[in-house]
């Protein structure tokens, strides 16, 4: 029973070896997607602020955002929702011009954040948000502890302030909006952690039914992505020094 028992032993071993092999170059595949993504978006949103020809057609004459400047805010949910509803029937290619479409398209929505606020402070906040998302997504990566029952709450909690950021619109007030920043913070940070661990966990479905990683990597960027772009947004309402 030896004989066959060490040969056994040795095969789990092997494929243990390259189950976790896989996982760790899926999620890098994943960052790295991510990474690229947000470089794209900040060159994009600083080139764009400083082009005249562009403020003009984002500003109306009356001071306020012009229609194209909505266009472009509702554009961005309208390419999240066809991802998610087209990613499984595109090829790897369709769907990585896609992302790098909307990274580029999310640049163009930013280009208010280096006219309102100071070149260094906005570094600043980048770096804190980095700081902050490597040290949440590794949580999530590494704990034991199942993450999975805060997703509705989270998700939930994601709506409200949405509901809140709209209605404050009309309302002006300067205590809802620190409200609303303080709740942001905290609800993608929790989104951060929760996302990368449910990533993690795909894999192991991804393997088991042998599905190609392509795809998901992409999937899986965009989501570490908008949860990096939020709490940066979010946090730049503290950190930021207006102009």
């Amino acid at each position: 029973m030896a004989f066959f028992e060490q040969p056994q032993s040795v095969q789990s071993g092997v494929r243990a070896t390259e189950f976790d092999a896989g996982l760790r170059a899926y999620m890098l595949k994943i960052y790295n997607y991510m990474a690229s993504a947000l470089v794209l978006t900040g060159l994009v949103a600083y080139f764009a602020s400083t082009s005249e020809t562009f403020l003009n057609a984002m500003v109306s004459p009356q001071g306020g955002l012009s229609g194209l400047a909505y266009v472009v805010m509702f554009a961005l949910l309208g390419v999240v929702f066809f991802l998610s509803a087209r990613l499984h029937a595109m090829s790897e290619g369709a769907a990585q011009a896609w992302f790098w479409g909307y990274a580029a398209l999310m640049g163009l929505s930013l280009w208010s954040v280096f006219v309102v606020f100071t070149g260094e402070s906005v570094v600043r906040t980048f770096f804190v948000t980095a700081a902050a998302f490597g040290g949440l997504s590794l949580y999530g990566y590494t704990t034991k502890r199942d993450l999975s029952g805060f997703g509705s709450f989270l998700i939930m909690g994601v709506i409200g302030i949405l509901v809140a950021s709209v209605v404050n619109i009309f309302l002006h007030s300067s205590a809802m909006q620190f409200a609303i920043s303080v709740i942001g913070v905290l609800l993608f940070a929790g989104l951060t952690a929760y996302d990368t661990q449910r990533l993690k966990v795909s894999y192991y479905q991804l393997a088991n039914y042998g599905t190609s990683v392509g795809k998901a990597a992409i999937m899986g960027a965009l989501q570490l992505y908008l949860d990096f772009i939020n709490m940066f947004m979010f946090l730049l309402q503290f950190l930021g020094d207006r102009r």
